[in-house]
């Protein structure tokens, strides 16, 4: 009977080892360690996605220079960046289909040839319709590049490497922007802006031309149909939504009868309908798993936790982006020069804690790492509030440290815990969402705090108040907005979790 016992043990035994080890690795995740053939794809995409990304940042410098060379107004020069952002929010929502349709490799060569085609452009664009045409252009390419990252990463990155991994995306994320406008200034300091685009370019084309040779398919593609009517949308949609937040966000206001308000507000309803058209198809369509953009992704708390999170965090950057360089310069009147040197050590500082917090996250998980830098980037933020015409130019630069490091501490976290939370058949999907949020949040931010400053100084002026003076006070109630919002982010990190799939023996993500 002893001797029966003893293989009916070790059967039950290898019966828990086998469920237990589907647990922790759900079919379609990756399992094993990652091989130096994957390692050499998803180094190439991180090189290829900080191009794509340097290049997002270096035009809002060059504007002057397009006024005064081409012969166009202010508002005509900022439709580069508009246009750009704008296929941005088309581009992306489309990609969560277009990596489970198509194999890896050619993706990543669609989304470099368009990227190296519009710099191309660009550098010999005659005249400002063309350099348009250019930026739209790169703008395709650039809005496949982090969703193909993340996806890959995803696919062939055990869970317990996906923070380390994650840490060298926030790299990307957090120096490319940085040293954009810095390059870009530096460079029209000493020759034409087309220069901006003639030095992107060859670092492009041997992106293009490696990865042609190295980049292997990862992902399982699956042939889907196409919603036509989804991808019409979605364009009307996000695209609407982005222009209207834009306009209201100041994009258009350089000149007095630039965009009518009107005009600004139809945009912006017509973005709001569309997107909750395009989320009631989606509702519809995945119940037979057609969704352009598939929404069960939000099945699972962590990830529409750490969505809702990242909102919050965008529009807090993107708006103190924008609101802390006009402090400088208009009430401490420092140069632009000045200005991205007080700027810059901040994103440096961001991308070089991103490997660390990976590890980090890797050993002890999202909670320990997020709750204390949210609270930290609260406490900048209040501090913000309390900015005035005499205060310390290095007491600012410590503060732009302190909250860009509790932004990496927050970061790399989110972005693991949310698509590590998804079930893999839908990573495609949960990073379509995420470049889609960025998106949405980062022009609501920029309208939101744009919006608040304008009240705020206009309100002082109307008492009296010096120019400076009011300058500073619209500036500290868009910062009082952001201050409000990460309290809500305090409250949203408690309840951030460690995905399922990194806990032994734990149900899959739900």
């Amino acid at each position: 009977m002893t001797d029966r016992a003893v293989p009916d043990l070790d059967a039950q035994r290898a019966h828990d080892a086998e469920r237990s080890a589907a647990q922790v690795a759900p079919p379609g995740a990756a399992a094993s360690p990652v091989t130096p053939a994957n390692t050499r794809v998803i180094w190439l995409l991180l090189a290829a996605t900080f191009v794509v990304f340097l290049n997002e940042t270096i035009m809002g410098v060059a504007v002057p220079h397009l006024v005064d060379d081409l012969g166009i107004t202010v508002t005509a020069a900022q439709w580069l960046t508009t246009a750009f952002l704008l296929t941005m929010a088309v581009v992306i929502p489309i990609t969560g289909f277009l990596l489970q349709r198509f194999p890896t490799r050619p993706v990543f060569i669609t989304a470099m040839t368009l990227f190296s085609l519009g710099t191309l452009l660009a550098a010999l664009a005659p005249g400002f319709e063309v350099l348009l045409a250019a930026r739209v252009v790169q703008a395709s390419g650039t809005a496949i590049m982090m969703p193909l990252l993340m996806t890959t990463l995803m696919t062939v990155v055990p869970p317990g490497d996906r923070g380390r991994f994650m840490g060298r995306v926030s790299i990307v994320m957090s120096v490319a922007p940085a040293i954009g406008p810095t390059i870009s200034g530096l460079i029209l300091s000493l020759a034409s802006w087309r220069f901006m685009f003639w030095l992107v370019l060859p670092i492009a084309v041997v992106m293009l031309v490696v990865g042609i040779r190295k980049v292997e398919t990862v992902n399982s593609p699956r042939r889907l149909p196409i919603d036509v009517v989804s991808v019409v949308l979605s364009a009307f949609g996000f695209g609407g939504l982005v222009y209207g937040l834009s306009q209201l966000g100041g994009e258009g206001g350089a000149d007095a009868d630039a965009v009518p308000a009107a005009v600004t507000w139809i945009a912006f309803a017509v973005g709001a309908t569309g997107v909750a058209a395009f989320i009631w198809r989606q509702l519809v369509l995945q119940r037979r798993d057609r969704a352009l953009l598939d929404l069960r992704t939000f099945r699972s708390r962590n990830f529409s936790i750490s969505v809702g999170l990242m909102i919050l965090l965008m529009a807090s950057l993107f708006g103190t982006i924008i609101v802390l360089p006009y402090y400088l310069q208009r009430v401490l009147l420092l140069d632009p020069l000045e200005t991205g040197l007080i700027l810059l050590p901040g994103g440096l500082l961001m991308g070089l804690l991103g490997p660390l917090v990976g590890r980090l996250y890797d050993r002890v998980g999202p909670t320990p790492l997020l709750v204390p830098a949210s609270v930290v980037l609260s406490g900048v933020l209040w501090a913000f509030t309390m900015l005035g015409e005499s205060t310390s130019v290095w007491l600012v630069l410590l503060a732009h440290l302190i909250m860009s490091a509790a932004l990496a501490f927050m970061f790399t976290p989110l972005f693991t815990s949310a698509l590590g939370s998804v079930e893999p058949r839908f990573y495609s999907h949960g990073s379509a969402i995420i470049g889609t949020v960025q998106q949405v949040a980062g022009a609501t931010g920029t309208a939101l705090f744009i919006a608040v400053m304008a009240g705020q100084q206009a309100a002082a002026s109307a008492t009296g108040t010096a120019e400076i003076a009011a300058q500073a006070q619209g500036i500290r109630g868009a910062f009082l907005v952001g201050a409000i919002l990460s309290l809500v982010a305090i409250v949203g990190a408690l309840f951030i979790r460690r995905p399922a799939d990194l806990v032994e023996g734990a149900p899959a993500p739900h």
